[in-house]
């Protein structure tokens, strides 16, 4: 069995064991086809490379993970886009899930707040080939209203409280996709959906372990009473 074969495999079962909690018994075969053809092994460093198709997360350097592919698969699923969507993702982390979505998605828009990662992402994406993912160093909390409006925007890291930038960048009937929660303390994954009068519903997945989003020392103080949702 190939790496990429027993992370489908355990993708499958994780998906069988929280069905209840996901509300669904499989993911898009196209999600599926994204994790097959995309490697993470490219996108994981050298010293973790033994663990580079276990279905966990692992550290990428200054203090940030990559997602486990169990929660990688969930997130873009959750998103429900179709292949001529135009997608935001916060956090863009090694590349792999920007290189997830890219395989999913018409384009997307990445944005990282820490330079090393950044600049990283951008050469390592580019490197292999993944020409429909463009990105940016900034502070993600506000989006990319220059690109706006999205038909799907995906978080990579926990806020305390939804991100009223984003839900405003949200184009009619699209979806946000966000880990809420504290640092250390209960976070869940929450599908936030705004309907076509604009109205917004959100809804809570499950459980999950993220890093947290963090702004930038130029902005306003962090979670600042600035209409959060």
């Amino acid at each position: 069995m190939t790496g990429i074969d027993k992370l489908l495999r355990d993708i499958a079962t994780e998906v069988h064991y929280t069905r209840d909690l996901i509300g669904r018994n499989a993911f898009d075969p196209r999600v599926m086809a994204a994790m097959a053809e995309v490697p993470r092994d490219a996108f994981v460093p050298a010293d973790e490379q033994q663990y580079a198709f276990a279905n966990g997360p692992l550290p990428i350097g200054w203090g940030q993970t990559i997602s486990q592919p169990y929660i990688v698969a969930l997130m873009t699923d959750l998103l429900g886009c179709g292949p001529q969507a135009r997608v935001l993702e916060v956090g863009t982390g090694s590349g792999y899930q920007a290189a997830v979505l890219s395989r999913v998605v018409r384009q997307v828009y990445s944005v990282e707040i820490i330079p090393g990662l950044a600049e990283a992402a951008a050469r390592r994406l580019a490197a292999l080939g993944y020409t429909n993912i463009e990105t940016r160093l900034g502070d993600g909390y506000l989006g990319w209203p220059e690109q706006a409006p999205f038909d799907g925007i995906l978080v990579t890291a926990a806020a305390p409280r939804i991100p009223q930038p984003l839900v405003e960048q949200l184009g009619p009937k699209a979806r946000l996709v966000i880990p809420v929660g504290e640092p250390h303390g209960r976070q869940e994954l929450v599908v936030v959906e705004k309907g076509a009068d604009g109205a917004v519903q959100t809804q809570p997945i499950l459980p999950v372990a993220f890093v947290p989003l963090t702004r930038s020392a130029t902005r306003s103080p962090p979670w600042g009473s600035d209409g959060d949702a």
